[in-house]
């Protein structure tokens, strides 16, 4: 058995040693051209790389003091593996019950609401607003596609939009 084992070696070190290096860069120049026409000001999600550091969403504010269906932004893009910090504000005086299937579709770290963390080992089924404030989301994208979020009782009057994960 050593034998065989010392020959297996021998055998694996000799191939090492007699294959040259070779990288699939090294014949790779067709897209060269392509790679310094992009500039670091081009941040949108279809050249956006994740990173480890979170980022914010912009804030969706559902309601206003003079129209209480109103939100601020109906669009939002996300880039798959990406963690997020989304706060979601209420600002109408209405009672909102705020709907997403995003949240069966991401890892969820966290809900924060009022500096008070809730850590759970699932998706919220929704988010409700009984009154002004703010609730913060933290979550980690982990599938790609476009989801839906709405104020369901609301969504005909304009409250409701998309999220796309790219």
């Amino acid at each position: 058995m050593r034998k065989f084992r010392a020959l297996a070696f021998a055998a694996l070190v000799g191939m090492a040693l007699t294959q040259g290096h070779a990288w699939a860069q090294d014949d790779d120049d067709d897209d060269d051209a392509a790679a310094g026409a992009a500039t670091k000001t081009d941040a949108s999600p279809e050249t956006e790389k994740a990173t480890r550091a979170s980022k914010d969403v912009p804030e969706l504010i559902l309601g206003a003091k003079d129209d209480q269906f109103t939100v601020n932004q109906k669009d939002f893009q996300l880039i798959a593996g990406q963690g997020y910090r989304w706060k979601i504000t209420a600002a109408g005086g209405l009672e909102y019950k705020f709907h997403t299937d995003l949240f069966r579709n991401v890892w969820n770290n966290q809900i924060v609401i009022n500096d008070l963390e809730v850590h759970m080992n699932g998706a919220p089924a929704w988010l409700e607003f009984d009154a002004d404030g703010t609730i913060q989301v933290q979550f980690t994208t982990v599938r790609p596609g476009i989801y839906t979020w709405s104020v369901p009782d609301l969504a005909d009057k304009g409250m409701k939009g998309t999220i796309t994960i790219k």
